[in-house]
């Protein structure tokens, strides 16, 4: 009885591995194959709007983000100021990653119109108004909430990037530029009619 057990697994797995190309094979539980369920953007009679994809309920906020309850414009900027404070851990450890982190995405995200220095000079600034420089007392003074707010709605010509950076990543990107303007001396930039004063011209030396 053993044997003819084995005898017929054997003769199951050999003409298994048969294979007759001018014929398609079996198909074992092709909903595994083709899905019945609907595609994202494909219509959907089983919905109230027709769509697949549906619009997240009113003031839903995505796992891992906080709600940011502020409208574009300066005066909400300065209120973000106030009221949003960095939430990333400050100890040596994270801070040498969120360092790390910040400078990829500030090289990534911000130097075309920044510039590699924080100047504003970057490359589309050859066809568009410069940015204003990073290392200025202005920049320098302005509160980590109200930087998060422009880079979340944008402010003149920067357009808003809260699509493309995520939350935690935009005060990454705050926390490298911070790095960058304590490590700038203050240096005093003279007039252009009074540089060089006390300086001989190249003619008298």
């Amino acid at each position: 009885m053993k044997i003819l057990r084995i005898c017929c697994l054997a003769f199951v797995g050999l003409w298994a591995c048969q294979q007759d190309v001018s014929k398609p094979n079996y198909e074992y539980s092709p909903d595994m194959a083709y899905s019945l369920a609907y595609e994202s953007y494909s219509a959907n009679p089983n919905l109230p709007d027709g769509k697949t994809l549906l619009a997240p309920p009113q003031g839903t906020v995505p796992r891992g983000y906080r709600a940011f309850h502020y409208a574009p414009g300066p005066e909400e900027a300065l209120r973000a100021g106030a009221e949003l404070v960095d939430p990333l851990p400050r100890d040596r450890e994270a801070q040498k990653q969120i360092l790390e982190r910040g400078r990829i995405l500030f090289e990534r995200m911000c130097v075309p119109c920044h510039g590699l220095d924080l100047q504003g000079g970057g490359l589309v600034t050859r066809l568009f108004v410069s940015p204003p420089s990073l290392l200025v007392d202005n920049a320098i003074n302005m509160k980590d909430g109200q930087i998060f707010h422009i880079i979340t709605t944008g402010q003149g010509s920067m357009p808003g990037h809260g699509q493309q950076i995520s939350q935690q990543d935009r005060w990454k990107i705050i926390r490298y530029v911070r790095s960058i303007q304590a490590d700038q001396k203050p240096r005093v930039v003279l007039p252009s009619n009074e540089a060089n004063v006390d300086t001989p011209s190249q003619g008298a030396l």
